[in-house]
């Protein structure tokens, strides 16, 4: 089993049109490794970090979602509100963990995902 640090960058989220011509791409440019968690979501592996692609009908504008890690998101959560910070999406599962969204004072979007 993987160790994470609290507060590091372990994963980067994009967005995609077409999860299939995505994976195309980056299998064949950049030798990247898919898993596919169902129809809309695919991650990565063989890149130099771990990260994911999320199916999207919505313009993609702002680039790759950056996720930290953090053993416990309800504290993390706690001090991001009281530093200024913003949740845009609450706690919610997914395969493998729990995560929530956030935007930074600046509005910058970012997660933290535990996988306790």
């Amino acid at each position: 089993m993987m160790q994470f640090d609290d507060n590091h960058i372990t994963y980067l989220e994009f967005k995609a049109s077409n999860i299939e011509d995505i994976k195309k791409f980056y299998t064949e440019t950049f030798n990247w490794v898919f898993k596919d968690y169902g129809p809309t979501y695919t991650s990565f592996s063989n890149s130099g970090v771990h990260g994911g692609f999320e199916l999207t009908d919505a313009e993609i504008v702002n680039g790759p979602l950056v996720v930290l890690y953090h053993q416990n998101l309800d504290q993390i959560k706690k001090l991001i509100l009281k530093n200024k910070g913003s949740i845009t999406k609450d706690i919610f599962s997914f395969p493998g963990g729990r995560r929530f969204h956030f935007n930074d004072p600046s509005g910058n979007e970012l997660a933290i995902w535990s996988d306790n």
